[in-house]
């Protein structure tokens, strides 16, 4: 007998992942403490101390999320990763705070910036667990050209607790709530959120590690769907995130299961749905003196805007798409280059010679509905959009008859008296029903006339 391999969880591609969470909206483009959007900032996963929600009950002070194992492991390896606001000011030569302080290579201000802080834990599965972490705090100088800057942090105390249960089940299964809060014991945190965020755990989010396996809370099997539906999650939501299931990401960001980084962007961009090449492009246009704040309103700011200026060429063309270049093409020697056809995308309906919207017909009843047809509207309740109620009893005609991805068949038409119908058939704009959403008012028609 040969010995089974033990499955090593992919940490590498789910903290990738997580820290893509971690830095979401950290700064964002053009990446200057002057803009506007970087004034608000923090949004997510933000657990303030009990003193500042006591000012304000709509902050959140404590995070839960229950996960579901199927197997026996006698640990929850778990990290409790987050942001500890670092608050900067900058000072002259004299040492003497000042609002502005102007160097060859940057202008600096005063800014939040931040330390990551990872928490490790093996949590036993045998009983419940309560523990208070401590983060310190601390101050730090640097020394730039015509001044210095000053960073101090808060020290921050953050409570792990655990909760076990064995809910009836003939399989091994498992249920184990976390809660993260944040104790931190300050008096009087400040009138602003910008002064009780400096006391603050920001982005907090859950790495979860297991010898079992996690369940899907997605898309649980059949047999523990029940389980999974008396499950709570307050302030995070946790998705599976190897390809073995014994990584979970529990974060303040709702994802899917096995969400990954796309494999193009090697750029630390601050905003993870956005489009990498566009910021790129976006970031290469800053001028002289905009790239000089962008050095000084953060470390990461500046690393991303070295990032952007030493990006190579292949990696613009992997971020772009596949390109042809033209001495490729037209090197000496070369076969002449049969001129591309463009192929229909598939959403086209020239992509598919079977379909044609304005001859297609559908069967609504006894009778073939096609453009020109006229049809009374009869909406269903499944709508969301309540606009299309109102036009329950209206009259219609037909465009055109479409069929979506899933094969199903959809009219597009237009209301007899909307006085605006002319123009939006100009455009292509029509309303889309159902068959079963409209009934016929013309007659059968005849074989030759289908």
């Amino acid at each position: 007998m040969t010995q089974a391999t033990k499955h090593v969880p992919d940490l590498g591609a789910a903290k990738r992942l997580a820290d893509a969470v971690l830095y979401e909206g950290y700064v964002l483009y053009p990446y200057r403490a002057s803009a506007v959007k970087n004034r608000v900032r923090w949004q997510w996963g933000v657990l303030m101390p009990p003193a500042a929600v006591a000012l304000d009950p709509s902050e959140r002070i404590g995070c839960r999320t229950d996960v579901v194992l199927d197997g026996r492991a006698p640990t929850l390896r778990a990290s409790v990763r987050l942001l500890q606001v670092q608050h900067r000011i900058v000072e002259n030569s004299a040492g003497v705070p000042v609002e502005r302080l102007v160097t060859p290579e940057a202008e600096y201000v005063a800014w939040d910036e931040s330390r990551e802080q990872e928490l490790g834990l093996d949590l036993p599965l045998d009983r419940d667990t309560s523990q208070v972490l401590d983060i310190a705090g601390g101050r730090e100088v640097e020394q730039v050209p015509g001044g210095r800057l000053v960073r101090t942090c808060e020290p921050l105390r953050v409570r792990v607790e655990t909760e076990v249960r064995r809910p009836p089940s003939p399989y091994p299964v498992v249920v184990v709530s976390l809660r993260v809060t944040n104790v931190t014991d300050v008096a009087a945190p400040g009138p602003r959120r910008e002064d009780w965020l400096r006391h603050a755990l920001v982005a907090v989010h859950l790495l979860l590690e297991t010898d079992a396996r996690f369940l899907s809370m997605l898309d649980p099997p059949e047999w523990a769907g029940a389980i999974v539906a008396e499950c709570r999650q307050e302030g995070l939501f946790p998705v599976l995130a190897d390809d073995g299931d014994r990584v979970v990401l529990a974060s303040p960001i709702i994802l899917y299961d096995h969400a990954s980084v796309a494999p193009e962007s090697e750029t630390g961009f601050f905003d993870a749905l956005e489009v990498d090449e566009l910021l790129s492009l976006r970031t290469a246009t800053l001028t002289e003196a905009e790239r000089a704040e962008v050095r000084g309103t953060d470390p990461r700011a500046a690393a991303l805007l070295s990032e952007v200026d030493a990006m190579p060429a292949e990696l613009w063309d992997r971020l772009h798409g596949t390109v042809h270049y033209l001495d490729q093409m037209t090197a000496v020697g070369a076969a002449p280059a049969s001129p591309a056809v463009p192929e229909a995308p598939w959403w086209d309906p020239g992509s598919d010679a079977s379909v044609d919207p304005e001859h297609d017909t559908v069967r609504v009843g006894a009778v073939e509905i096609g453009r020109g047809d006229r049809v009374l509207l009869r909406p269903g309740r499944r709508r969301a959009d309540a606009h299309d109620l109102f036009l329950a009893g209206r009259t219609a005609t037909v465009a055109a008859v479409l069929k979506d991805v899933d094969g199903h068949d959809h009219l597009a038409v237009t209301v007899d008296d909307d006085p605006g119908a002319d123009l939006k058939t100009a455009h292509g704009r029509y309303l889309y029903f159902a068959p079963d959403e409209v009934e016929p008012l013309a007659q059968p028609r005849t074989e030759a006339a289908r």
